[in-house]
């Protein structure tokens, strides 16, 4: 009997799967617990139309991310910070600077955990990376002045 699971059921499968089980598993076990519903035309046009949102959800983050690369992609962000007269600052320039700068200067949300960059303690340009998902990622140089 072919069933699609409600939740993940160990050595079937994965929540929204449709797998085929023997008919009394299904009857006596799946059903009656409501880990599963038989696959009848109704619920595969449900598994179908869920599977479609999913892939049209994750196409729309795909492209809301390669927007946001091609607008920061290559620019340079000021950050300014407080320093001695040796040319090293006081503390160091974090990710959080960077993301709270891309958002000022460029109008762009980004995750701190997203940005990828060397401790920045001196002033100076510094090249970060920030990777988005997707494998998409975008190049900003960090340009710190006082």
């Amino acid at each position: 009997m072919k069933v699609i699971l409600k939740q993940d059921v160990k050595g079937k499968g994965k929540k929204g799967e449709l797998v085929n089980v023997s008919d009394g598993y299904a009857r006596n076990y799946l059903l009656p617990r409501g880990l599963a519903v038989q696959a009848d035309a109704a619920a595969m046009n449900e598994l179908k139309n869920r599977e479609q949102a999913a892939a049209y959800h994750e196409e729309q983050q795909q492209k809301k991310a390669r927007d946001t690369a091609a607008k920061i992609d290559g620019k340079t962000l000021k950050v300014t910070a407080k320093g001695g007269q040796s040319g090293r600052l006081f503390g160091s320039v974090t990710t959080k600077e960077v993301a709270e700068e891309l958002k000022k200067q460029y109008h762009v949300n980004v995750d701190k955990r997203k940005i990828e960059m060397q401790d920045i303690k001196a002033f100076g340009s510094y090249e970060a990376e920030i990777k988005l998902g997707y494998n998409i990622s975008a190049k900003v140089i960090v340009m710190v002045c006082e």
